[in-house]
């Protein structure tokens, strides 16, 4: 095997901030705390290289700590520019994690990263938006057909190994982990839905209550999102394109309609689809002066920026992480982070209890597929392991359930009872 690279970060010295944020972590995430006392005796990952392309902030440190635990050697790249904290990146490096990364690359920047955590030839991969898979397979076939597997975190990168394997190219198995339970019921809805809020505000300052809010799509986070601003006082208006979404988003309350009547009417717009231009030229020539522009979703395509820019006749930084641009006509569009995601480029993402959840199937799933035999494709997350993470959720808590009698087991195995 090839040797690794050294760590690329910015300041090896920054390590005791996120010491301390990943103690923070640490003290909050009690599932996977104990996923790694379990991989620290099972050892499942011994002798085994892992990288990771994930937003690195303090929960994902503690995911890569616990894979560590399991006998692996770990090498993580940021999945965002802008989410990257280079006091976790620092932390980590000392840790023994070989760590490409640092907050604000350029694109040339976070290319060679990406770079570095495959040149280590990993047999395992943890992806957030399928960005080593393309990689890999756009200009590295040959290193992707030597990955035993690995487990993908988002709705956009679902999105993206979807069609991969549709045309039959994926070359290694991925477990869904975003189309788990306990992934996209909790996750998704409020873990989007607390921190996207908590980005927005403590960039901006503002008040939520009195505005209406924008909702660019009712999928999982879009509810989310649509929800906290609700509870936070605001009128909600939701914009969709699957119908059986929009009926849904009217029998919760909300107004629906197309964007552009939208448009006239929103304060603040909040895209969160998956897809590109979503906020576009027509709506913000149409918005009203002063609306506040920002994305959930995982890349930076959701707000068209290269219509914004052009409509600008003057951009400026408004405050720090929020762009004013001004229009020919007076009005003035503000957009939130660059168009990157809102809670992870303005925030700390989404709370550490939930990330808890998710981190505990990325870490369970990663250990089913690098230790089973699972063929090319995109593979489910076991439901077992669903039901497992849920559990270990409500013994925490302190919760307890009931369980079916046998009598009640047969009755609902059976057509003929």
């Amino acid at each position: 095997m090839p040797q690794p690279k050294p760590s690329m970060i910015r300041n090896p010295d920054a390590y005791p901030s996120g010491d301390q944020k990943i103690e923070w972590a640490r003290a909050h995430m009690p599932l996977v705390g104990e996923i790694e006392r379990r991989f620290a005796e099972e050892k499942p990952f011994l002798g085994k290289r892992i990288s990771m392309c994930l937003h690195l902030e303090a929960k994902t440190a503690r995911l890569a700590l616990a894979i560590q635990a399991g006998g692996a050697e770990v090498a993580i790249a940021g999945s965002n520019p802008l989410s990257t904290q280079d006091d976790i990146a620092a932390a980590l490096a000392r840790r023994g994690v070989r760590v490409y990364a640092w907050h604000g690359a350029t694109p040339e920047e976070y290319r060679s990263h990406l770079e570095a955590v495959l040149d280590w030839e990993p047999e395992g991969v943890i992806d957030d938006g399928a960005d080593l898979a393309t990689m890999l397979h756009r200009e590295r076939p040959e290193q992707a057909a030597r990955i035993r597997g690995g487990c993908e975190e988002t709705t956009t990168g679902i999105l993206r190994l979807r069609a991969m394997a549709r045309e039959g190219v994926l070359r290694y198995p991925m477990l869904a982990v975003n189309d788990a339970q306990c992934k996209h019921l909790f996750d998704n809805r409020y873990g989007t839905g607390q921190s996207v809020w908590d980005g927005f505000m403590r960039t901006t300052n503002l008040m939520i209550a009195g505005k209406t809010v924008v909702v660019v799509g009712y999928g999982w986070c879009g509810k989310g999102v649509a929800m906290r601003a609700r509870g936070l006082g605001a009128q909600v208006v939701v914009c969709e394109v699957d119908p059986i979404r929009a009926v849904e988003a009217v029998m919760e309350g909300f107004r629906v309609m197309p964007i552009r009547e939208a448009a006239e009417v929103g304060d603040i717009f909040i895209a969160v689809t998956g897809n590109k231009a979503v906020i576009s030229r027509d709506a913000m020539e149409r918005m009203k002066d002063g609306a506040i522009l920002g994305n959930a979703g995982h890349f930076d395509v959701e707000v068209d920026k290269e219509a914004l820019s052009d409509l600008a006749v003057e951009v400026r930084t408004a405050r720090p992480n929020v762009d004013e641009y001004r229009l020919a006509d007076g009005r003035r569009l503000y957009l939130i982070a660059e168009g990157r995601l809102v809670n992870l480029a303005a925030g700390d993402g989404h709370p550490v209890e939930v990330m808890d959840m998710t981190f505990a199937l990325q870490a369970l799933g990663l250990r089913e597929v690098m230790t089973k035999s699972y063929p090319p494709g995109l593979h489910a997350i076991p439901a077992h392991m669903d039901e497992e993470v849920a559990r270990m959720r409500l013994a925490t808590w302190g919760v307890e359930i009931d369980e079916l009698t046998e009598a009640q087991k047969r009755y609902l195995a059976s057509w003929n009872a």
